[in-house]
């Protein structure tokens, strides 16, 4: 099977399915073709997932599918954008027509899931390694920027933090609790906030996914908007599974460890007290935005060596 038929057989079936109106020409020519409305922006983002490093060796194919698409697709809740489209580039050692149809079957359930239709790509042969551009819009003007907190903006968070990094644990368990199952679903089936960040954008003045840990994402958000904030432990939400299974390391998890793909987001006290219920029940108030720079974790500086901030690909030592 050479490279032409590997695409026809297992990724064309995934293009033209959702039908977008928007991706005018898909897979099959030199380029795809995407028309953005009037008064819409596009918005873009591209992630590389490299075997041994974002997800273990011989991790099964159709969960690599899901968390690929879902990880990418995380970026454009976070801007508030509606989904579009995306490419896919995979580089495989070999062509393994079992781990091929695996691999799109798990693609094609996240595609449907999100609403973005498969644009085009590339194959290509070397160490396993996917490269996904996700495509989305939103109204003119209105993407949800990291660089928009101001003091005083309330921050929050969506469903629980710390259950994809603890399930990092039980990968090779041979028999798994309940609770070992629960965060392990996290792990493998992510569930970006594609709903939640499209109708949050006209409350939020700034967001960001939480793919690095908590504490290293919203350093992100004050960075780039030259502001600090206080949080409190008391306030993040965990879940249950987490609780019972990691005890008093809960709380590590939940701010450290990534792969949650949960929204962090700042809102304005007048913008939270509008927004609708149906909206702030989705989410836990862990505290604000200050003046004064620095992340604070119940008073104590998040800085120090004490509470590192998340996942760096290039330190050693994260």
């Amino acid at each position: 099977m050479g490279e032409f038929e590997l695409i026809r057989r297992y990724f064309l079936p995934l293009a033209g399915r959702q039908k977008s109106p928007a991706l005018i020409l898909g897979p099959g020519d030199d380029c795809a073709i995407q028309r953005i409305p009037a008064g819409r922006d596009l918005v873009f983002s591209v992630d590389a997932f490299v075997e041994g490093v974002h997800f273990p060796r011989n991790y099964r194919p159709d969960y690599l599918g899901w968390r690929a698409l879902a990880a990418a697709a995380s970026d454009l809740a976070a801007m508030g954008a509606d989904p579009e489209c995306f490419t896919l580039a995979l580089t495989l050692p070999a062509l393994d027509e079992q781990w091929l149809e695996d691999f799109s079957k798990g693609l094609r359930s996240a595609s449907e899931a999100f609403g973005l239709e498969l644009a085009g790509g590339d194959t290509t042969s070397g160490p396993l390694t996917l490269s996904l551009q996700v495509h989305g819009t939103v109204e003119q003007g209105c993407g949800i920027r990291r660089s928009g907190a101001r003091p005083g903006d309330l921050i929050a968070v969506s469903g629980t933090l710390g259950n994809a990094g603890a399930a990092l644990d039980y990968l090779s368990e041979p028999t798994p609790s309940a609770d070992m199952l629960a965060v392990l679903e996290h792990y493998h089936r992510p569930r970006p906030r594609l709903d939640l960040g499209g109708r949050i954008r006209q409350y939020a003045s700034a967001g960001i996914d939480i793919s690095d840990g908590l504490l290293a994402d919203l350093g992100h958000i004050l960075d780039a908007s030259g502001v600090g904030a206080r949080i409190e432990s008391a306030k993040l939400p965990l879940s249950p599974e987490l609780v019972r299974l990691k005890g008093e390391k809960a709380l590590n998890y939940a701010l450290r460890s990534g792969d949650d793909y949960e929204l962090c987001l700042c809102f304005p006290r007048e913008n939270w007290d509008r927004a609708p219920a149906s909206l702030t029940s989705q989410l836990a108030v862990i505290g604000s935005v200050e003046a004064e720079s620095g992340l604070y974790l119940d008073g104590i500086d998040c800085s120090s060596e004490a509470l590192p901030a998340g996942f760096d690909h290039f330190r050693s030592e994260s």
